[in-house]
């Protein structure tokens, strides 16, 4: 603020700068002091404005010179300010760390005056005695409290503060460093003379001279210097137009500002203006990070907000929905005031315009990297058939769009579920693999455009994998016909509850009251209702509460019958959801099973004659077999076999083989052999005792071998005696 007072009024006064026109900050730490110092070369203060400005909390002369500032501007309609300090109240955040300090201040105007506080209530002002030191400034000298002394003298620690929160700020920021250095200097003359004297101790006969004695004796020495480290380097190119900047300085930007080493998949730069003006740079990044979406309800966004170019926060809540929270960037504004506490900044209308806007501007930027893919299909698949080949019409899997849904999916799906708002920019986003497409995802606009003649709706099944969805009966038909059904096999597709795309509904095809028919053929399965009506009611009594009613599909093409569930309840996949959740509803959510029956298949149409027969009465063996198809349909549509029903299912697979292999339903098993229930003694306990009596044979052995040879010694003692008498 003080550079950019002096600076604004030099432009209409050039000899308010004096001999000093350099704009800078410098900081310095002195450990052996415990002082910080902070210097800057702005418009200082007077005696007077010392006592005006920091004799009273909450009182600043940034305020009013704002104000003059602003008059001034209105009359040539610009304004060059970017004045932070407009309450007054930061400056006093000093004596949070430090015991005293002092302020000397030099002013255009006036003396230089030194400015001492102890924070007890009191200050005195008074003449600098030593002169004008600072030419034209102020430093700020904090005496440090001793349990700060350590984190506020470390250079690098207020090395990297600075670069964390002003690293933009327009004005060179220097810190007082060291650094040592070796150098090669000559001996000097008591050095040379002892080193000339250890050369003649090591010469020997026969060493000749090379004439390296010629040569300056030198010695290497260690010398620490002092300069002056220049902090913030970058630029902020967010205040620079779009037009200006190349991509690698935009490219730069970004790894300085996250430490990415993937680069960004898009960018966008804009400046907004109307009832809020902010800078931004938005970015996509090129991979998620690893758990993105583990904590997804306590992540918090990537963005730094920035007031008048000086970091507030780079963890803020509310400037961008969660569901965007992977978006990388900055916004800078200056209708934001900076000595307000972030609580009260969320809550605040003007947060909630720019959050608005920058959500506007990231769904921009992903469309038009999603309409650029598209774009370039089109230009490639135009080269191809005239009657249009789906296939030549795919999109790339080296697209960056589809690099994008690969890593931030989850994200768009998520969005669709909280952001009601923007639901018509999401669902342009949405991607899904279909039957036409299974590697590579589509998106609904690309569907539409491929729909066969008579389609009316877009089709979908849920499940859980593809290779489900694909085995599932209800596809049968479809594929026959040509048709494009989209595959929801991720575990957010079942919750998105998509109603409709560009006029176009959404229905699943393995839910009850899929449209796929005409009306003659409508009128046609009206008629097979009737006729397989004794059918559908001898099916209904064998399966009872497993399922809720029959009905007559064209669904099928192969299978005999299939699972379906009512059209506005849950699906079989969202029952399994269900199950598998560890403090869900577990049975609690049931699907509502309706039996869809093709009337085609042979094995239906000679059920319905056996029925028809009257053979249905008491038929063990129909029933089997009917419980089989049941059970058959109920896996491959994608329900899992209550364990109600496991047993059953056991008893009827074995009373069907023993059918087929013509063995009687009573026929007993074979008698056990009669050591059948015997047990063996434990073989490792007798190879022990076995052992053991091994062992103690050889002892005894060893002692009767023992107990002979002393015998024999006695023996041989004996005769040497009698040899010797």
């Amino acid at each position: 603020d003080a550079i950019d007072k002096i600076r604004m009024r030099s432009l209409t006064n050039k000899d308010l700068l004096g001999d000093n026109t350099n704009f800078e900050i410098k900081v310095q730490c002195d450990a052996d002091a415990g002082t910080l110092t902070i210097l800057d070369t702005g418009i200082g203060m007077t005696a007077q404005e010392l006592q005006a400005n920091l004799g009273t909390i909450a009182h600043s002369g940034t305020a009013a010179f704002l104000d003059e500032a602003l008059n001034a501007a209105a009359a040539t309609g610009t304004d060059g300010s970017n004045l932070i300090g407009q309450f007054g109240v930061g400056f006093y955040s000093a004596f949070l760390v430090a015991d005293e300090v002092t302020v000397i201040s030099k002013s255009n105007d006036d003396d230089q005056q030194i400015w001492v506080s102890r924070a007890d209530g009191n200050y005195a002002i008074a003449k600098d005695p030593r002169g004008n030191t600072l030419g034209r400034g102020t430093a700020i000298i904090l005496k440090l409290k001793p349990d700060a002394v350590k984190e506020f003298v470390d250079e690098d620690n207020i090395g990297n503060i600075i670069k964390r929160y002003s690293q933009f700020i327009q004005y060179p920021i220097y810190l007082y460093s060291k650094r040592t250095e070796t150098e090669e200097v000559p001996l000097d003359e008591d050095e040379l003379a002892a080193a000339s004297d250890e050369e003649d101790d090591e010469l020997s006969i026969g060493d000749e001279e090379t004439g390296e004695a010629d040569k300056p004796k030198t010695k290497t020495v260690e010398k620490v210097l002092t300069f002056w480290k220049r902090l913030n380097e970058n630029k902020p190119i967010w205040s620079r137009r779009p037009s200006e900047i190349e991509d690698d300085e935009y490219l730069s930007f970004y790894k300085a500002l996250t430490s990415d080493a993937v680069e960004p998949l898009t960018h966008t730069h804009f400046k907004a203006e109307g009832e809020i003006e902010f800078d931004s740079i938005l970015y996509i990044p090129g991979s998620a990070p690893a758990g993105m979406y583990d904590q997804y309800y306590n992540s918090k966004s990537s963005m730094r907000l920035y007031v008048r170019r000086v970091l507030v926060a780079d963890e803020f809540e509310d400037i961008i929905p969660r569901y965007l929270n992977f978006v990388k960037g900055l916004v800078d504004s200056n209708d934001l005031p900076l000595n307000v506490n972030r609580e009260d900044l969320q809550k605040s209308k003007v947060m909630k315009l720019i959050s608005r806007k920058l959500t506007r501007k990231v769904l921009d930027m992903l469309r038009k990297l999603s309409s650029d893919d598209e774009e370039d299909e089109e230009e490639e698949a135009g080269g191809g058939d005239e009657d249009g080949d789906a296939a030549a019409k795919l999109p790339s899997a080296d697209s960056k769009y589809i690099k994008f849904w690969s890593e931030f999916g989850k994200s768009i799906k998520l969005g669709i579920l909280e952001d009601q708002r923007n639901n018509k920019r999401l669902m342009e986003l949405l991607r899904f693999p279909s039957s036409k497409s299974t590697d590579i995802p589509i998106s609904l606009a690309q569907y539409v455009s491929r729909m066969q003649a008579g389609q009316k709706h877009i089709y979908y099944i849920s499940g859980p994998s593809i290779e489900e969805v694909e085995a599932s009966p209800f596809m049968e038909r479809l594929r026959a016909r040509n048709w494009e059904v989209l595959y929801f096999v991720d575990n957010l597709d079942e919750y998105l509850n998509l109603a409709d795309y560009d006029d176009f509904k959404f229905q699943a095809i393995n839910k009850d009251g899929t449209e796929i028919d005409g009306q003659k053929m409508q009128d046609f399965l009206k008629q097979k209702e009737d006729e397989f009506e004794d059918l559908k009611t001898w099916l209904k009594d064998v399966y009872g509460a497993r399922i809720s009613k029959v009905v007559i599909s064209s669904s099928l093409a192969e299978s005999p019958m299939a699972i379906g569930t009512a059209k506005y309840g849950y699906s079989s996949y969202m029952e399994k959801l269900a199950k598998s959740q560890a403090f869900g509803a577990g049975g609690a959510i049931k699907a509502t099973k309706i039996l869809q029956l093709n009337y085609r298949h042979p094995v239906i149409v000679d059920l319905k004659q056996r029925i028809e027969d009257g053979e249905g009465e008491e038929n063990q063996e129909l029933q089997d077999m009917a419980n089989l198809l049941l059970d058959v349909a109920l896996i491959k549509s994608g329900f899992e076999i209550d364990n109600e029903f496991q047993q059953p299912l056991v008893d009827t697979v074995e009373r069907v083989v023993r059918k087929t292999l013509k063995v009687a339903p009573d026929a007993p098993l074979e008698a056990q052999p009669e050591f059948a229930d015997e047990v063996d003694m434990d073989e490792e306990g007798d190879e022990e005792e076995e052992e053991e009596d091994e062992d103690e044979d050889e002892d005894v052995e060893d002692d009767e071998g023992m107990l002979q040879d002393e015998t024999v010694d006695d023996e041989d003692d004996d005769e040497e005696n009698k040899e010797e008498l």
